[in-house]
């Protein structure tokens, strides 16, 4: 066994022992569901057989996620991190809460902010026209979208099919400076649909709104907490209510935070990181955190229609339940079966022209993780 499993494995048996002693005196109303209410005799031999379980299993490699950007609205709050999201789902309970989803045609209008490089443009652009591709090689990233189109509105609309690539606008000048808050963000979004040169259009009904960050950019809460997040700007602010999310480039500030496994965090040592699939592991680290968001867009655009959890402030929704998940297996800290490409590069899902690394979104109608790189599909 090498360390980085011994210390895992050790973390995880504390986990189990805090588990067993509270299964033992805990009251079944503090919300532990019956089979956790064991006596100790029966805890020490379920103790017992974790033990052995654990130790006897075989040493993962290239699977430890290390969890680094936690956040209020993450499942990982809920569930800790030694579940297993693909075929657990007691404990799961997605609901819709009656708000729209984005039923009609949706485009995706990007502000590129900061300085950033043709290729990489490149990247981002072709995953997002990838989203509705008809023709791409299978597992593909329309075949990742068409979970994301299970979910409907109270008329029992899907969500819609189509995801096209709207207008862009530069700012490469730093309009706001290179520290933003959540706030300041909303004005650079105000800056790029009032702006007198080629305005983005506003499309409150179908447009969302990415925000994209360069590397030396920094965002409030990026990397301590957050990679990404969606929410809709305030009329105060903006002058309309535009569904929106933020993305940032973490290669200079946190590559193993947001960025892995194609970048690993100093504090996991012998973890080898994987080789990203186009050759720019900032970029590439963002496509996951990009289709998280859209995916999350479209289904609770004003976070009032899917998600698990009683607090709309805080809601658990359909990419959080399977974050860091992008293959079978997946669950927990283990990433799940990936694919390798002839130069070594991992990836689950081909574009129209590219491959890329996009974790799972979650199937109300199965009730797991889902993606179109499952062996059982």
């Amino acid at each position: 066994m090498n360390n980085d499993f011994i210390v895992i494995t050790t973390i995880r048996l504390t986990r189990m022992i805090v588990k067993i002693i509270i299964a033992g005196m805990v009251p079944l109303h503090h919300s532990f569901p019956t089979q956790w209410q064991l006596s100790i005799s029966h805890a020490s031999v379920l103790f017992t057989a974790t033990v052995l379980t654990l130790l006897l299993a075989p040493t993962p490699i290239n699977c430890w996620r290390p969890w680094p950007h936690l956040k209020p609205n993450s499942s990982d709050l809920l569930y800790d991190s030694s579940k297993k999201y693909e075929g657990s789902s007691e404990f799961v309970h997605l609901r819709y809460h009656m708000g729209p989803v984005l039923t009609g045609n949706i485009t995706v209008h990007i502000i590129w902010y900061g300085r950033w490089e043709k290729p990489q443009k490149k990247i981002i652009r072709e995953f997002i026209n990838s989203i509705s591709a008809v023709n791409a090689r299978p597992p593909s990233v329309s075949g990742w979208w068409r979970t994301v189109q299970l979910y409907t509105d109270q008329t029992g609309a899907n969500i819609s099919h189509t995801v096209q690539l709207g207008q862009e606008k530069n700012d490469r000048f730093y309009s706001h400076g290179k520290s933003l808050t959540r706030l300041s963000i909303q004005s650079v979004i105000k800056s790029a649909v009032t702006a007198k040169s080629k305005p983005l259009p506003t499309n409150p009904r179908n447009g969302l709104y990415l925000l994209l960050t360069s590397a030396d950019v920094y965002v409030q809460d990026f990397c301590g907490q957050v990679c990404g997040f969606h929410y809709f700007t305030f009329p105060s602010i903006v002058g309309y209510t535009l569904p929106y999310a933020w993305v940032g480039n973490s290669a200079k500030l946190c590559p193993g935070v947001c960025a892995y496994p194609f970048s690993v965090p100093k504090y996991i040592p012998g973890l080898k990181a994987l080789k990203s699939p186009n050759s720019d592991v900032g970029v590439d680290g963002m496509i996951s955190v990009i289709a998280h968001e859209i995916a999350e867009l479209a289904t609770n655009p004003l976070v009032n229609a899917w998600y698990a959890g009683q607090d709309p402030s805080y809601p658990v929704e359909i990419a959080d339940l399977c974050e860091g998940i992008y293959g079978t297996g997946g669950g927990g800290s283990y990433t799940g079966q990936m694919l390798m490409d002839h130069d070594g590069s991992t990836f689950n899902m081909h574009g129209i022209r590219r491959k890329y690394l996009v974790q799972w979104v979650w199937n109300h109608f199965k009730n797991y993780c889902s993606g179109p790189n499952a062996l059982d599909q």
